[in-house]
């Protein structure tokens, strides 16, 4: 099977329907371009065809966009010259969409010309939208689970065939931005209120088939090919345009502080393409999509946000010699707001939950998060009452062991104290069934160590959460030492139920995500017991691309949660535990009561309903305001390379076996700027010779925590990269 066939009607109606070969949902593939507009000449020439209907051959979709992978490789197709290449291949698809846009009419006299109109069984996104936005009509299935939309930005990419010239020409700037600016998709109702497609039917074949074969020659006209056409809501020199204009600038700017490539690049083809014909706006939407497609950034966010991400969730990391072992029912242990977390997003996905307490009363309250989760919305018109109804009832709260004899999967996510989880283990395995695995949500405590707790420690196993649950994509799944592959398997097959992306981490304190994460909260807290700045330190992590600073983020986690890690890890590590100005300043904060948003207190001052004020000033009288500040690039540098430089020491130690998955847990763990693909992506697009020479200042400057890895000096001097390196 070809990606385009096409069948003509007896009645007139030429129907090309497109259908990628083993494939859930289209994709367009390199060649597919040529093919279609084979199938498009084809039909315009015949004078039997009196019409087009493009449609799908997927039963609830009609397209998912470009391959990815397609793009990511690209590049090598046009060898030496890859420029050029891809240009050429961007205005080829421009020329493809402005065909099926004028459909063989005469632009001088308007005359002539055939109806073309897109049937859509479902979801549309991407190129599976820009195809459907040159036909004359869009009609879609009343499918309340497809999505319509432009998601490129989120994957480092703007819509680069035509798709942000021509939805900017149909909606302007205002009601364009949500989509291209921020990836917004939406239902087919809300498609329609916003103009993304014109009708919602039950079977949109037959509709199209019945208004291209009624078209007037009027409705084959584009807007922007109307005589005095003007942009909606004013042009970027227009006074009514103007402030829209400079306002989504600034609004940019503001969200994603200059250091997203795709970012800019969607600005400049916005603007640039508002001020020009619509032809010549077509050639800058095509030279600004080949300058992101040249940019490392851009390669690098699309390989670790959908390449990587996918093959890992599809479970590149599951053993394959053992079959599927779905959850059917997970006891919870302690429903704090982790356990409460993690019975939600159970019970979401179809998993009976046993969420448990010490007693009845807090076992309530742990569910009923999950009923105030799913108020909210019901609120906002994303679920129905009879739907929240559905899933509390799979929810059971009890303090009563005994209900968990029949769980495949127990969940132990109580105090983070090794001697009370041990305990509960203890207690659990006397009722659970010989075949359930048990799991630790502990953040920080060895899985070994608390497997010693069990009798079976080859199905006792770490699946660490992050918070919030219900929010926070990233679960580390920790193997022990004596972890079983089933039990890996079981764990990875659950993470895939409730739609989270695993990363699959050998044992070790703090694992991968908190080792990382653990040296930038402390390299920050040094910095500002040294007399920096609280704002520089929070603004030069922004300006890095981490979506909030590291002393905000303190202030957001408790800095008593902080205190008791290190408490903990002194104890456990004894004189070997190196003690530094982030304990001096961390224990300072606990004692005077400053814990963090939750006691209204912290580094930041707060108002009785918990909204941040200001930096609270108080806390220069234990550590002054250094007079002369250090530059801006010396607090990023500190800031990204002591947590990037743990992340290769993690890789070295074997804590984490795939590059993939480190830049993935890096980014949905704790935030690891996205632009950059991850920190093993960043080293690749920075240089490892820049960052060796930069990693030796900061250590002969700032002490050993700066010191630069072997892996990292020995793949310098080979003149190599991580991800060549990982594909050798």
């Amino acid at each position: 099977m070809t990606e385009f066939s096409m069948q003509k009607k007896p009645d007139g109606v030429a129907i090309i329907t497109w259908d990628t070969p083993s494939a859930s949902m289209n994709v367009l593939s390199v060649d597919g371009p040529s093919k279609l507009n084979d199938l498009i000449d084809s039909a315009l020439i015949d004078d039997n065809v009196k019409g087009i209907v493009l449609t799908s051959g997927k039963e609830r979709s009609f397209a998912g966009g470009m391959d990815l992978n397609v793009l990511l490789n690209i590049r090598e197709k046009f060898g030496n010259n890859p420029e050029s290449g891809l240009f050429d291949f961007a205005m080829s698809l421009h020329k493809l969409m402005r065909k099926i846009e004028i459909a063989g009419r005469n632009l001088k006299t308007g005359e002539g010309g055939k109806p073309i109109a897109c049937a859509m069984p479902g979801t549309g996104v991407g190129i599976g939208l820009e195809f459907p936005l040159c036909t004359h009509r869009i009609f879609v299935a009343d499918h309340p689970n497809a999505k319509y939309g432009l998601p490129e930005i989120k994957v480092g990419l703007f819509p680069g065939a035509g798709g942000t010239t021509r939805l900017i020409r149909k909606l302007g700037l205002m009601k364009a931005a949500p989509f291209l600016l921020e990836g917004k998709l939406v239902g087919p109702v809300e498609a329609q209120n916003a103009g993304l497609i014109d009708e919602i039917t039950s079977d949109p074949v037959a509709a199209a088939i019945d208004w291209v074969l009624s078209a007037s020659p009027a409705s084959l006209v584009k807007p922007w090919d109307q005589k005095n056409f003007k942009i909606p809501g004013g042009a970027p020199y227009h006074p009514t345009g103007f402030p829209t204009f400079v306002g989504a600038v600034a609004m940019l700017n503001g969200r994603t502080k200059g250091v997203f490539p795709a970012a800019k690049a969607l600005m400049q083809v916005i603007y640039e393409g508002a001020i020009v014909d619509f032809d010549t706006a077509l050639k800058i939407e095509a030279r600004w999509f080949v300058n992101l497609l040249m940019n490392p950034s851009s390669q690098a966010m699309i390989r670790s946000l959908f390449v990587n991400k996918t093959a890992i969730e599809k479970g590149s990391a599951r053993p394959i010699n053992i079959s599927r072992l779905p959850v059917k029912k997970v006891g919870i242990i302690g429903a704090g707001m982790m356990g409460a977390g993690i019975a939600l997003v159970s019970a979401q996905a179809g998993i009976d939950v046993i969420l448990l307490d010490r007693d009845q009363a807090t076992a309530d309250r742990g569910k009923a998060y999950s009923d105030a989760y799913f108020a909210k919305r019901i609120d906002k018109r994303i679920m129905t009452a009879q739907k929240r109804t559905n899933i509390l009832k799979s929810i059971s709260a009890t303090s009563d062991l005994a209900h968990l004899k029949t769980c495949d999967l127990i969940i132990e996510a109580v105090f983070e104290d090794p001697e009370i989880k041990k305990e509960m283990i203890k207690k659990v395995e006397e009722v659970i069934p010989d075949d359930c695995i048990v799991a630790s949500n502990t953040s920080t405590l060895p899985i070994s160590d608390l497997a010693k707790a069990s009798k079976k420690p080859e199905q006792f196993i770490g699946i660490h959460f992050f918070s919030p649950v219900e929010r926070m994509s990233l679960v580390e799944v920790i193997k022990g030492k004596n972890t079983d592959e089933r039990t890996i398997a079981r764990a990875l097959d659950y993470t895939r139920q409730i739609k989270k992306t695993p990363i699959v981490v050998n044992d070790a304190r703090f694992f991968y995500a908190n080792r990382c994460i653990i040296p930038y909260i402390n390299e920050s807290l040094i910095l500002a017991g040294e007399g920096v700045n609280l704002a520089l330190i929070d603004h030069a992590a922004q300006m890095l691309g981490f979506p909030i600073g590291p002393i905000q983020l303190v202030d957001e986690t408790s800095l008593d949660l902080g205190a008791q890690i290190a408490k903990i890890t002194m104890e456990s590590l004894g004189d070997a535990y190196v003690k530094t100005l982030a304990d001096d300043v961390m224990f300072w904060m606990v004692e005077a009561g400053r814990l963090g948003r939750k006691a209204k207190a912290g580094f930041f001052d707060y108002s009785k309903h918990g909204e941040r004020l200001g930096y609270w000033h108080g806390f220069r009288s234990k550590f002054p305001l250094l007079k002369n500040q250090p530059n801006l690039k010396e607090v990023q540098n500190r800031l990204i390379f002591v947590q990037a430089l743990e992340a290769v020491r993690a890789l070295e130690q074997n804590v984490i076996s795939d590059i993939r998955e480190g830049d993935i847990g890096a980014i949905f763990g704790w935030g690891f700027p996205a632009w950059s693909g991850g920190p093993f992506s960043w080293f690749d697009i920075v240089g490892l010779t820049w960052a060796v020479n930069k990693s030796e200042k900061l250590h002969d400057k700032f002490g050993e925590r700066f010191s630069c890895p072997k892996l990292l000096l020995d793949l310098q001097t080979k003149n190599d990269t991580f991800y060549h390196q990982s594909k050798k």
